[in-house]
């Protein structure tokens, strides 16, 4: 009892003093917008002499049409390339030597590049990826080199990897309407019927000042950025955007099957329910209480489904469940998992439910509570232990429609989740007509599939 009384102090006062530290992380931020639309924010954080650049696109795969699915990301490659005043290779090459590190991410509502480096090498890295805002060369002969480059990244990422190929149909089955059916990666097929042109398109809509916004995080001073951002950024003129129209998910009406057969040694099972993500911060309850759900299913070794289906009835290999409370569409919860040697999916999926409705009907624990809250709130701190840690929550939250400024109220909303609140979000989004479920049907290994010639089609 008193082991148990001590655990739940400890967990109370770390809890405590996370939030109070999520409060503290949002001092020093500043903004600044310049005339050109560019937002500039600035976190000012002294531990080290190192700081972070990010240059974020709010341009994703959710903004691709049909037929072009993956130019997000192959324009992300050719960022890389050659402009009109640095040569190709030259970029990278400048920032390994001024002892940085770079890279860059698509993702479906976004595109983001960055850079860490030593705080004096910050002017570069600001003149380097305001030139590649501008002159970017989106070449016939780099853009030919560069898409068998991602070809070759789909086959070995999706089209060679089962689990994933499950995850592409499960979103693609799901999602009937809203652009998040498609792959950010691409469908094979307009990857190879792409052609330079389709990407300088891209570049040319979206890649503007008054479509991205600046994060820089280090030890900098925020009017030497500001001044950094006018001299280098401001000099590019803003362009009229493309209108963005609504892109709403008809309401689903029924649970939603599918099959995936490809060469595995295992089964697996995937399902996705339909779930919100946040909108406005202080309104909104359920993400926060979808957060703490995830965490009690899945949130270390003794959590609930790990617990009841892989240690105590050996029914499955493994278990997990996930959800993203930040997107500019809508979101998803997912639970997986793998079943154990002898036993079935259908038994898998039927043990994975009763669990969902033994929290429904029982609720949860105010120990169970207290202990993932904790854990939650702990994943929020350690997000921004680091410098790129803080760039890349802030670079989130905004993309999302958020605000930075809402990072530090949220280790606070989490903590007010209830355990009614967590029972109610369970009773009312994990239910079938919400539900998708994807199989995956294993064959044989040495059942080798022949693919298309790469480039086909162009």
């Amino acid at each position: 009892m008193k082991i148990r009384l001590f655990g739940r102090l400890l967990i109370a006062l770390f809890a405590a003093a996370a939030v109070s530290t999520a409060a503290a992380a949002q001092t020093g931020v500043q903004e600044r917008k310049l005339a050109n639309g560019l937002r500039v924010i600035v976190k000012q954080d002294h531990r080290a002499p190192t700081a972070v650049h990010m240059l974020w696109y709010i341009a994703g795969s959710m903004d691709e049409v049909s037929g072009t699915s993956g130019v997000a990301h192959v324009l992300e490659h050719l960022m890389f390339k050659a402009t009109k005043t640095v040569k190709s290779g030259d970029f990278s090459r400048r920032i390994a030597a001024a002892g940085g590190r770079e890279n860059a991410f698509t993702n479906r509502d976004y595109t983001a590049y960055f850079q860490q480096v030593p705080k004096a090498a910050l002017p570069l890295m600001l003149r380097l990826e305001a030139d590649r805002m501008s002159n970017l060369l989106v070449t016939e002969s780099e853009f030919s080199r560069e898409i068998k480059v991602v070809m070759e990244e789909r086959r070995l990422r999706t089209e060679d990897q089962p689990r994933a190929l499950v995850a592409e149909a499960l979103n693609a089955e799901a999602y009937l309407a809203h652009p998040y059916r498609r792959p950010v990666i691409g469908w094979m097929n307009d990857l190879a019927s792409m052609n330079h042109l389709d990407a300088r398109n891209w570049y040319q809509r979206w890649y503007v000042p008054n479509n991205a916004f600046v994060v820089v995080v280090g030890d900098v001073k925020a009017e030497e950025v500001f001044a950094l951002a006018q001299k280098y950024y401001g000099r590019i003129k803003a362009r009229p955007l493309p209108a963005r129209k609504p892109q709403r998910e008809p309401e689903q009406r029924g649970m939603r099957r599918l099959v995936v057969k490809a060469p595995a040694e295992l089964p697996y099972l995937l399902m996705g329910w339909k779930c919100p993500v946040l909108r406005a911060t202080e309104p909104d309850w359920q993400p926060y209480a979808l957060e703490v759900l995830i965490g009690i299913l899945d949130g270390n070794e003794s959590a609930r489904l790990n617990q009841s289906l892989v240690r105590d009835s050996r029914m499955a290999s493994e278990v997990g469940a996930g959800y993203d409370s930040t997107a500019r569409g809508p979101g998803m919860c997912f639970i997986e998992g793998t079943p154990s040697q002898g036993r079935s999916v259908a038994e898998l999926e039927a043990g994975l439910r009763a669990e969902l409705a033994r929290l429904v009907r029982d609720g949860v624990t105010p120990e169970e509570l207290a202990r993932v809250k904790a854990q939650v709130v702990a994943r929020q701190i350690f997000k921004r232990d680091s410098i790129f840690g803080q760039a890349m929550e802030i670079g989130r939250f905004e993309t999302a429609g958020l605000s930075y400024r809402d990072i530090g109220t949220y280790p606070e909303r989490v903590k007010a989740v209830s355990a009614e609140q967590v029972r109610a979000v369970a009773k009312q989004f994990f239910v079938d007509d919400q539900l998708t479920v994807a199989v995956l049907e294993p064959q044989p290994l040495d059942q080798v599939h022949k693919r298309p010639p790469a480039g086909g089609g162009r």
